[in-house]
């Protein structure tokens, strides 16, 4: 399950309630922690050994519609639940990058404002030479509980 930053949140309230401008990101960019952030930020992202978020243009064709993963039309589901429609495949690590616990949505390739974030399905300690991707429909991002 994924969890909406406090950042987002009020973009959004103030952009559909409050009549203030909010320019969404064309690419969002995908990043791998060691620690959990919280709607407030923080966590610790994966630094050094060639890592890098990893971008995603927003589209029809990057994105699930909410009707079922692997989607390519708009959404016309209930769930309010997207995933990712392509592996999402960061460097191979040239040096370790600890266990990787929880992915983070923000809004740059570098630093940025948090915009999603949540648990990955399964930890895992990245070494040196590890091939390291988000499969298709794994990375899930819900809009409502």
């Amino acid at each position: 399950m994924s969890a909406m930053s406090d950042y987002l949140e009020n973009k959004l309230v103030d952009q559909i309630f409050r009549g203030q401008a909010f320019s969404f990101p064309a690419t969002l960019y995908v990043a791998l922690l060691t620690a959990a952030p919280s709607d407030t930020g923080g966590g610790t992202e994966v630094t050094g050994g060639s890592y890098g978020r990893q971008s995603i243009t927003g589209s029809l064709a990057n994105w699930a519609g909410t009707q079922s993963a692997g989607s390519t039309t708009a959404s016309s589901g209930t769930s309010g639940t997207t995933s990712n429609n392509n592996v999402v495949t960061f460097a191979t690590p040239s040096a370790n990058w600890g266990t990787v616990t929880h992915f983070a949505i923000y809004d740059a390739s570098t630093s940025g404002a948090l915009l999603f974030w949540g648990p990955l399905s399964s930890s895992k300690a990245v070494f040196t030479g590890d091939a390291v991707s988000i499969q298709a429909g794994q990375l899930q991002v819900q809009m409502d509980d």
